[in-house]
């Protein structure tokens, strides 16, 4: 099943988004290798793609995983988590109806 991670960032994370952001991308990269990521990315802190110094509010994974245990797991362990990139982490099922 699906399974949508929700981040809400600490204010101003966009140097310890830069410090992280190589492990966070590689084990985004795994899932996507393993064929269990729908999407994912970050909220631009302004109304455009490459909000420069003002970066980025959190980020949204939806992937899919075996349980909500594992996907909470998985979320609880990403290297966004460990630098204190994220204040608040959501974990939810979810169901792809469209496209």
């Amino acid at each position: 099943m699906y399974y949508a991670i929700i981040c809400e960032d600490v204010d101003n994370s966009l140097a310890l988004r830069q410090q992280a952001r190589p492990a966070h991308l590689a084990r985004i990269q795994a899932l996507v290798d393993e064929g269990r990521l729908l999407v994912a990315g970050p909220h631009p802190a302004l109304d455009t793609e490459e909000p420069g110094e003002a970066g980025f509010t959190g980020s949204l994974i939806i992937a899919e995983f075996d349980s909500l245990e594992d996907a909470t797991t998985w979320a609880d362990t990403d290297p966004y988590v460990d630098a204190g990139v994220f204040r608040h982490v959501v974990v939810k099922p979810y169901k792809r109806v469209l496209p």
